[in-house]
């Protein structure tokens, strides 16, 4: 009977499969169906271009032999066919020899580095590639910036077809060039000013370009944008003309007025996640997550006329995205509702199969290319709604969970502009699964994942499975061998009721689960909700922090005959319990909190806000009454998972700990992805820490490291180590209202509201008196200190901190500022040097500006390979300088300096 059921059932659904995907007929729709990218290219500025970009993966590099080889690539994935057209050259294409700008030609424009991109006789390289490009059937794009090359003024170039220089039109004022720089302002009220662009567009015009992306454009170069714009008319090819980036939202409609597209905000690239030269991972979650705001605050600007542009898609490399693929459908969900150009960042010559159909799934590229931005109807903490209705009177609408655990994610037929109706058919673009709905619109949607779908007004409800979720609650956190309840709650969003619903929950081996309640249920109405609960008793973890996913089904009948299933899966965290006479607490309530202990590493995991300010959010593993007027804590920040941006971890002080945002406030001293090493305090006796030493980044952030805090009655003391042994000076902070005994501990806050960091600890002491810290080192590339003359900062992979200072002598000088320590004496001073000259080179040192010593080092073969010696300074209790410098010859490169103990 089930099977006939079936196979009755079947030609109706596939027939809805039709009413529920498609949307008003158009030509591009056809284009995208048929895959001609000419169709496609004919729609210039009524669609979002559809294209690739070499900045994300090919970054400073591009050459022909890469551009086309991506070209390629577009055509034999199918990626062309499905509607991508354009292949954009970024920055690096042209010669730069250095700051003073681009090399130009006789009439003042950048000339293509034919060491990348090699002429064909008299034809340009850039020619050359573009027209590779077109032979496969695509476009070509290109890179520019707003202004002239002070190469040009300097030579004072002609303006081709005209009387006037480059002298005549130049100002002084610098534009940006974010790379080879040396860009200057042009006066557009001076003749030849607009001649120039157009001489210039005119150029890339015979070169075969036609997308232009303007680099650097701010409110500043509206001038600049209006030369570019009518320059690109003029030529009489129709060139797509995208501004870039993080554009003045206030002057959206010049953008709209004088451009194609222009970008919302700055580089989705995650440059802080790059190693080993490799461009990979591209992005992360932050960079995606962010531009949520910014499709909400630029809907009413985007349009048929121009496009709000939120940068790259970085999908196709599977996990060199930077993103989990629930993560990569969020991207290109958002995007699409916004109706932004579509330019791929990653590599095409190497697609992961998974992501290649998500770029070429037709019916998301339809909502993309329909050219309605979408507006946003629901944003929370954890979940954000957007949707955007079709002519037809069928709704796009996005139901996105930023939040970290699984979730059902809803909104109302009438808050998304649907039309009122007895029910909705609603297709999910990603799974292609067709259900009804009644007025509830809702899906389940796993972490910093959405649902996209499809919702049509429509009285053939009664041909399709009604829409139905499934949630478990109280398993995001667990102790083993402590029991916790799990409730599973299955919904009927459908205007159809289902029946003979079970509910059921499994769990990997070792786990115990047993039903605490009924779990069976002849038949749920619409509308209505069953639940069911079971004890869950997690095993021991094999890990300080070990995660399990538990799955969740219900199943059910449809018309008594129609089997139906849906589960879902919850990442549950495991630890063992934290012992005595530790304790835990958090005031982060955006997330459960989680701790663990096994033997001297602990685990901490929890979201907050911030800890900072009017926040103060955290999760804290500490002891009571540890701390008295003297003390010295110290602990290992191990290892951290989630902590991105202003997250924090680390050691916190403070009278009472758990009088978050209600007692004094005390210390905290910490790392921090974006922040760096850092300590912070209340500085008037209130409630929330409000002072911070260094800056933001003035010390760059670094796992492992070790960190040690002394307090000497009110003024406490930050230190950091990358080796345990010697010791870096964080800062100083004289902090008010302090009580004789504190509590302290390690702590965590995210500062990424509802999503938890990870941070694990190796060990936590507190001694009784203020230590001295042994050993303090100073980073010779520390922005304390003072640069002079020709001396620069470099990458150093040898080096403590990654960087060195190199050129002193023959006038540069490096002084290392605040050198503290606690008397007056003679100390030693261990200099890590690098000098890979034969002979070795000499350097002056003195302290304080007193008589300088000349210390000759001994060669370390190369400047990538350290040395150390050792000289003895006097210094004078408290604040000291310490200058190195040569004013006859060059000196090694620095590293650091390390001043050991007086007496040591």
């Amino acid at each position: 009977m089930r099977g006939l059921a079936a196979v009755v059932l079947a030609a109706p659904i596939a027939a809805l499969a039709l009413v529920a995907g498609a949307p008003a007929a158009s030509a591009h729709d056809s284009a995208v169906a048929s895959g001609g990218a000419a169709t496609v290219a004919a729609q210039h500025g009524v669609t979002p271009p559809l294209g690739w970009s070499s900045w994300s993966f090919i970054r400073h590099d591009p050459s022909a032999t890469n551009i086309e080889a991506q070209a390629d690539a577009m055509k034999s994935s199918g990626l062309a066919k499905a509607g991508f057209q354009y292949v954009n050259v970024d920055d690096f294409w042209y010669q730069c020899p250095g700051s003073q700008g681009p090399n130009v030609d006789s009439y003042g424009r950048w000339v293509t580095d034919p060491t990348k991109f090699a002429p064909s006789g008299a034809t340009d390289g850039i020619k050359v590639t573009a027209d590779y490009v077109h032979s496969d059937g695509l476009k070509f794009g290109l890179y520019v910036t707003p202004g002239i090359s002070k190469q040009a003024v300097a030579q004072n170039t002609a303006i081709e077809g005209t009387s006037y220089h480059a002298d005549d039109i130049a100002t002084t004022a610098n534009e940006n060039n974010y790379n080879c720089k040396g860009m200057v302002g042009i006066d557009y009220t001076k003749p030849g000013a607009q001649e120039f662009i157009n001489s210039w567009a005119d150029e890339f015009a015979s070169w075969g370009v036609d997308y232009i992306k303007i680099d650097g454009v701010g409110v500043n170069d509206i001038p600049d944008i209006q030369a570019w714009s009518t320059a690109l008319k003029q030529t009489g090819r129709p060139i797509h003309l995208e501004l870039s980036n993080n554009l003045a939202i206030g002057s959206a409609s010049t953008w709209q007025q004088l451009s194609d597209g222009w970008r919302t905000g700055g580089d989705i690239e995650c440059y802080s996640c790059e190693s080993g030269g490799s461009s990979f991972p591209l992005t992360s979650w932050s960079s995606i997550s962010s531009r949520f705001n910014q499709v909400a605050s630029w809907q009413p600007y985007g349009g048929p006329d121009g496009f709000n542009d939120y940068d790259s898609l970085e999908i196709g490399n599977g996990s060199g995205d930077g993103l989990t693929l629930d993560e990569r459908k969020t991207q290109m969900s958002l995007w699409s509702l916004a109706a932004s150009p579509l330019i791929l960042g990653t590599d095409l010559t190497n697609l992961d199969p998974t992501d290649l159909s998500l770029l070429k799934n037709t019916e998301v590229l339809k909502v993309d290319q329909d050219a309605i931005d979408a507006s946003r109807i629901a944003n929370s903490a954890t979940q954000q709604v957007f949707a955007k209705k079709e002519p037809n009177g069928q709704v796009i609408v996005g139901l996105f969970n930023t939040g970290t655990a699984p979730a059902v994610v809803s909104t109302t037929a009438s808050a998304i502009g649907l039309s009122a109706s007895g029910g909705y058919l609603v297709n999910d673009l990603w799974s292609h699964k067709i259900t009804e709905s009644g007025a509830t619109i809702a899906a389940d949607v796993p972490s910093h994942g959405v649902a996209l779908l499809r919702i049509t007004p429509s009285k053939l409800t009664f041909l399709t499975p009604p829409s139905t979720t499934l949630a478990i609650g109280g398993l995001s956190s667990a102790i083993a061998g402590q029991p916790v309840t799990a409730t599973e709650t299955f919904t009927n969003n459908g205007v159809q009721p289902v029946q003979l619903a079970r509910l059921g929950l499994t769990a990997p081996s070792g786990w115990t689960v047993t039903p605490t309640s009924a779990t069976s249920f002849g038949s749920v109405a619409v509308g209505k909700s069953v639940q069911a609960t079971f004890r869950v008793v997690a095993p021991a973890p094999a890990t300080l922090f070990q995660v399990d996913a538990l799955t969740g089904t219900a199943n059910y009948q449809w018309y008594l005959l129609v089997p139906q299933k849906v589960s879902v899966s919850a990442n549950v965290t495991t630890g063992s319990p934290v012992s005595a006479p530790y304790r835990t607490y958090s005031s982060a309530t955006d997330a459960p909190a989680s701790f663990a202990q096994g033997g001297q590493q602990f685990g901490i995991s929890g979201a907050g806000a911030d800890l900072f300010s009017g926040t103060d959010g955290y999760s804290t593993t500490y002891l009571s009454g540890a701390v008295g007027n003297t003390a010295t804590l110290q602990t290992e920040v191990v290892s951290q998972q989630n902590l991105t941006g202003y997250g924090k971890a680390g050691i916190i002080v403070r009278n009472d700990m758990t009088a978050s945002g209600t007692g004094p406030e005390g210390v905290i001293l910490f790392e921090s992805p974006s922040g760096g090493i850092q300590l912070e305090w209340d500085n008037n006796g209130g409630t929330h820490i409000n002072a911070v030493t260094p800056p933001n980044g003035t010390i760059p952030d670094r796992v492992p490291v070790w960190l040690k805090l002394i307090r000497n009655g009110s003024v406490y003391t930050g230190y950091y180590s990358t080796d345990g042994a010697s010791w870096s000076l964080v800062g100083t902070a004289d902090v008010p209202a302090q009580a004789a005994t504190q509590d302290a501990g390690m702590f965590v806050t995210s500062h990424a509201t509802g999503a938890p960091a990870q941070a694990v600890f190796n060990s936590f002491t507190v001694d009784a008196t203020a230590q001295g810290p042994g050993p303090i080192s100073y980073e010779a590339e520390s922005s304390a200190n003072t640069l002079g003359g020709g001396a620069k900062v470099s990458n150093c992979t040898a080096c403590s901190g990654g960087q060195k200072v190199g050129f002193i002598g023959n006038g540069g000088t490096v002084t290392f500022n605040n050198v503290t320590v606690p008397a007056a004496g003679d100390y030693q001073v261990t200099i890590a040097y690098l000098d890979g000259s034969t002979p070795p080179r000499q350097v002056m040192v003195s302290a304080d500006g007193g008589t300088p010593q000349t210390l000759t080092d001994t060669t370390t073969a190369d400047f990538n390979t350290l040395g150390t010696e050792t000289v003895t300074l006097p210094l004078v209790a408290g604040s000291n300088t310490i200058e190195f410098a040569n004013p006859a010859a060059f000196g090694p490169d620095i590293d650091r300096i390390t001043v050991a103990p007086a007496g040591a």
